[in-house]
């Protein structure tokens, strides 16, 4: 997977105070639905993926896990902030260091999330802009050579 940025999409779309990524998927119903289906797929094609997560009774990731990161989401996308309003500021390198995040487990990740996104029909430039936003922190993640 190549992690080169891509040129705006074809619309031209770019997100402004009016106009978020968050208020175009439709908010927090439809971001919600977007971290469960990207746990889905996690839990159904990226099993080494869904194993440094928690996971319930059944070997899925567990629910609130998911909650944590469809209100990490709505914030990133630019709605209310109601993860860090209970969990404080995301501080992601902080909250994933204890995991080792190579190119193979970004790279899955990235894998998980467009399928997601398929699933949810996001395209256009909405989707271009998130292809590239999701791209880039996945590898600023990255925390372990290979």
């Amino acid at each position: 997977m190549s992690m080169e940025l891509k040129p705006p999409p074809s619309d031209g779309w770019v997100p402004t105070l009016d106009d978020t990524p968050f208020t175009r998927m439709g908010g927090e119903q439809a971001v919600h639905a977007l971290a469960e289906a990207f746990y889905d797929v996690m839990d159904a094609e990226e099993p080494a993926l869904a194993a440094i997560h928690e996971l319930d009774a059944e070997g899925k990731v567990n629910r609130g896990t998911r909650q944590r990161f469809g209100m990490f989401l709505v914030g990133w996308l630019g709605g209310p902030q109601h993860y860090s309003a209970t969990h404080g500021h995301p501080r992601l390198r902080m909250r994933h260091g204890h995991l080792p995040v190579d190119t193979a487990m970004r790279d899955a990740w990235l894998r998980c999330m467009q399928k997601a996104m398929d699933k949810q029909g996001i395209t256009g430039g909405l989707r271009g802009f998130l292809d590239d936003r999701f791209a880039q922190v996945a590898d600023f993640l990255r925390n372990t050579e290979g």
